[in-house]
């Protein structure tokens, strides 16, 4: 991204931490996929076992993987430059992860399983002779790999995988457990609408600084005795004016008096040369009506105000640009300075001489007139990329109905729970949002494939076997993913603790959705074209 020229921005220090969640995740699903295939096929060559691991782990990570991949190139499409670069690398980093898993892990599981066959050790590779093992658990941990005296032999099915197979898979199954499961998620959905409605816009500039520097005390006094006023604007004539023409000056004048006019400008604490130069001229009689005599006795002014200086830009013979000052006030939320710069803009668009309102403040007051619209559009254009993306590769109506629900369910979430967890909408927190399209899509896919492509003769025992096939790997993934950024927690900076407020919502509920929302309502509806007599004629199909 660098030789291309793509700005390093600090958001971009974030991606570290999020392809370390995101790499684990797909490996997850690759070692969990062999291990099946393993124990299916016992006596099978290396080259079969990686065939199989790949027929079934190939898919889901491609699919999580391209999802994730189009969400952050989808995100490049928004106004802001940092945004922008952010997705760029992050985008980029998914497509390396994805190729490295799809090659050099693959590799890597070959060659670990010629490591077991040949039972070596698990650091120095050396041939470890079975003979002349210990009965000690820790000694054969160490120099095996295994607590079994016999390494070679298969591995039973994971206790993890038992305990989602014959405890949670029932449990969740259960009559009673379904409605629980319902009404629970009733009220997760209520949380998350209730929060949507409450969510603030705009940052806080305390909060781009680090937690340790002087701009927070400065901003804290800042709030306790000046809150009251609001940035003081520059009004900039762009131009050049005949300001010694009476008629101009008056122009000038009226559309001060428009700017003044806003509810948020406080008249009495204007500033400007120009009124000041015709009281002058009133004053003292002087002349200011020519242009020789405008301009010639502006060093009277100047000699009176000496700071006037700074406003006028002056040639020779010319003013190519002058400016003058308006006080704000009342300027107390996000609300209030999206007004204030819509009043501002308009007000100065409709004076009929050239000017622009501007104060530094103003490039982060650009953010509320687009942020709300550039995240929907980023969201619903995401959204739908998802949409196509799994009909195109999971060729089941039912399974890309229920991930395109899993995605608008874990937005409305982490969207409405950001607002409980003091978070505001931000094009930090859009970045996050949009991050929440892909990752969404991650725990859904994988256990709504599984789901869908079961031989099972019932509902119930089709999620039942989903669970038992993935429930430990997506678990694993939500986990590791959560450990992956977890350290962003204790930072002392506010964009990268936001980061991980939002990945944690969207981890947590991904892997709520995944594990408990999705399963539950599978069995609701999981039988919707589905033949009971082709069931396990289909099965065989698409084995062969």
């Amino acid at each position: 991204m660098l030789f291309c020229g793509v700005p390093f921005v600090v958001t971009v220090a974030n991606a570290p931490f999020l392809i370390l969640g995101v790499g684990v995740d797909d490996m997850f699903i690759m070692i969990a996929s062999w291990e099946q295939s393993s124990r299916k096929k016992e006596k099978s060559s290396v080259k079969s076992l990686l065939a199989e691991t790949y027929a079934e782990a190939a898919l889901s990570v491609t699919i999580t993987t391209l999802t994730d991949v189009l969400a952050f190139f989808i995100g490049t499409w928004t106004a802001f430059p940092s945004v922008r670069s952010f997705c760029l690398y992050t985008g980029t980093a998914f497509v390396f992860c994805y190729v490295y898993t799809m090659t050099f892990f693959g590799a890597v599981l070959v060659l670990n399983h010629k490591r077991e066959q040949g039972n070596r050790h698990w650091l120095t590779c050396m041939r470890v002779d079975v003979d002349q093992a210990e009965n000690s658990c820790l000694y054969n941990a160490c120099c095996i790999g295994s607590c079994s005296r016999q390494p070679s032999q298969p591995e039973g099915e994971h206790p993890m995988s038992v305990f989602f197979k014959q405890y949670y898979g029932p449990f969740v199954t259960n009559k009673w457990i379904k409605v629980l499961m319902v009404l629970l998620y009733g009220a997760y959905l209520g949380g998350s609408v209730y929060g949507c409605t409450q969510i603030r816009e705009g940052i806080d500039l305390r909060n781009l600084a680090n937690d340790a520097s002087y701009v927070i005390p400065y901003y804290d006094d800042d709030d306790k005795y000046f809150s009251t006023y609001g940035p003081r604007v520059m009004v900039v004539i762009t131009e050049s004016v005949d300001y010694w023409n009476e008629s101009v000056r008056l122009g000038i004048e009226s559309c001060t008096q428009n700017l003044e006019n806003i509810s948020y400008v406080d008249k009495d604490l204007s500033e400007s040369w120009l009124r000041v130069y015709t009281v002058l001229a009133k004053r003292s009689l002087i002349n200011i009506n020519s242009k020789t005599d405008f301009l010639n006795n502006l060093t009277i002014l100047f000699r009176i105000v000496p700071s006037f200086g700074w406003d006028i830009n002056k040639t020779q013979d010319e003013i190519e640009a002058s400016r003058f000052f308006i006080q704000t006030v009342n300027v107390t939320s996000a609300v209030d300075e999206k007004n204030l710069l819509n009043q501002l803009r308009e007000a100065a668009k409709q004076c009929s001489i050239p000017l622009k309102v501007y104060h530094p403040a103003f490039i982060y007051y650009d953010q509320y007139l687009v942020i709300v619209q550039n995240t929907v559009q980023n969201v619903v254009v995401a959204a739908g990329a998802m949409l196509v993306v799994s009909l195109l590769l999971i060729p089941n109506p039912l399974c890309c109905l229920w991930v395109t629900f899993a995605i608008a369910s874990v937005i409305v979430g982490v969207a409405g729970f950001m607002t409980f967890w003091n978070v505001n909408l931000d094009s930090i927190s859009m970045i996050n949002l949009v991050i929440c399209i892909g990752f969404s899509v991650d725990f859904s896919a994988h256990i709504s494939y599984a789901f869908v492509t079961s031989g099972e003769s019932s509902a119930n025992k089709r999620a039942i076997e989903a669970l038992s096939l993935l429930g430990y790997p997506v678990l694993q993934g939500a986990v590791s993913t959560i450990l992956g950024v977890v350290v962003l927690a204790a930072a002392n900076t506010y964009i990268f603790r936001t980061f991980f407020k939002i990945m944690f919502l969207v981890i947590l509920f991904g892997a709520l959705h995944g594990l408990v929302f999705i399963p539950v309502f599978l069995t609701f509806f999981g039988n919707f074209g589905r033949s009971p007599n082709t069931k396990s004629k289909k099965l065989e199909l698409e084995k062969l």
